[in-house]
């Protein structure tokens, strides 16, 4: 991306501005799985210190994992790297995949060729003049 898109836009990644005011005013705490930084400052907001995230790519919350979710919305002040270890059950983070091939898709879904179930005759249509 060139550097006016740096600039103006904010749904590729952090603005410059968010950039430079990252590195002045926030403490580095860590990162994800998916590359992205999570900082920290001194200053309170609502009575806690402020917490945000620069995304590394496109700007979209559904890839923050869900231990880091946790610690930015201050559900807990523990950092992923100081909570227990992953149970075997935990599967790890995905991104949203509603749009990509990864997408779920029922059956009868028009992806999956549309074929739906047969009505099983327990269904009456509903008519204006039942009234």
């Amino acid at each position: 991306m060139g550097v006016l898109g740096k600039i103006f836009t904010w749904w590729n990644g952090a603005t410059i501005g968010t950039l430079l005011w990252s590195r002045r005013h926030g403490t580095r705490v860590g990162e994800d799985s998916f590359g992205n930084h999570y900082f920290e400052s001194g200053q309170l907001f609502h009575g806690r210190p402020r917490r945000w995230v620069i995304y590394h790519g496109a700007n979209d919350a559904s890839r923050v994992a869900p231990d880091w979710h946790g610690w930015l919305h201050g559900m807990t002040d523990f950092k992923p790297d100081e909570l227990p270890p992953v149970r075997v059950w935990e599967k790890p983070a995905l991104a949203n995949q509603t749009g990509t091939a990864a997408a779920y898709r029922p059956a009868g879904a028009l992806e999956r060729g549309g074929n739906r179930a047969a009505a099983t005759g327990d269904y009456q249509a509903w008519s204006p003049d039942d009234l």
